[in-house]
């Protein structure tokens, strides 16, 4: 019997990489995709035909997002928390709190949200998987990121207590590195310029001019792999980022 995995923030950057490996894997498996952008999920139900089923909605909405799981008659076997945002950046002193709730509840609370609703489903299954997708700004400070790094950092938390609390359930939160994506994007040209110091700033920059930021494939291979494979119970609950040494099983 083949395995159906629920991927967040399925449309774009690492989400649409992660579905793109899972269904090109050649495993019997179906993804399903949550994301806001409907051109881009609908393109992937045409690449990928019956392997394929989604969700056009923000991942906040708890209705939405119920109904749909409801819908699904297969159950869920794996998770891949990947939807997120960086807004706001801004330092403490300027803080919204309002705009800091915001994220949260798209970084954090709705992942906690959604692996409460499919826990049960995760316990039925041989062995239930959750990847969380984290950051390495959960453990390191970069200025006006207060907000993200805390949200990421709440994540790693999260896998430990899952950890913890669920031993028919595997936990693990993955830093995917810093990927070519849109959030990239928006760091040069709009988040960064007017938020961030310039040697806050030059790093991002820097690894774009010289070509080093990672392409979206490389990370999404090892948050397909864990979901493919299984985690092992090694790394259980553990904040790991995407190259440690630890998951070169499931680069």
């Amino acid at each position: 019997m083949g395995k159906t995995v629920l991927v967040t923030g399925a449309s774009k950057g690492i989400g649409k990489a992660i579905v793109e490996y899972l269904c090109d894997s050649g495993a019997d498996i179906k993804v399903l995709g949550i994301a806001r952008s409907l051109q881009d999920l609908q393109d992937l139900k045409s690449k990928f035909g019956s392997k394929f089923s989604f969700l056009c909605a923000d991942i906040t909405d708890e209705v939405a997002v119920g109904e749909f799981l409801a819908s699904q008659l297969d159950g869920i076997d794996a998770v891949i928390a990947n939807a997120g945002v960086l807004s706001p950046v801004q330092g403490v002193a300027h803080a919204d709190t309002a705009q800091w709730k915001s994220l949260f509840d798209i970084n954090f609370f709705s992942v906690v949200s959604l692996v409460a609703r499919v826990l049960p489903q995760l316990k039925e299954s041989k062995q239930g998987d959750v990847i969380l997708v984290s950051s390495g700004a959960s453990t390191k400070p970069y200025y006006a990121w207060g907000a993200y790094g805390a949200s990421k950092a709440a994540l790693n938390h999260f896998a430990q207590t899952l950890a913890f609390e669920e031993p028919q359930v595997r936990t693990v939160a993955i830093a995917p590195g810093v990927v070519n994506t849109q959030m990239q994007d928006e760091i040069r040209d709009r988040l960064g310029p007017s938020n961030m110091t310039p040697e806050a700033l030059k790093r991002f920059t820097d690894l774009h001019e010289k070509g080093e930021l990672l392409d979206p494939e490389v990370p999404a291979a090892v948050y397909a792999n864990l979901a493919l494979k299984g985690i092992s119970p090694d790394i259980n609950g553990k904040y790991l980022r995407y190259n440690d040494a630890q998951l070169a099983e499931y680069s």
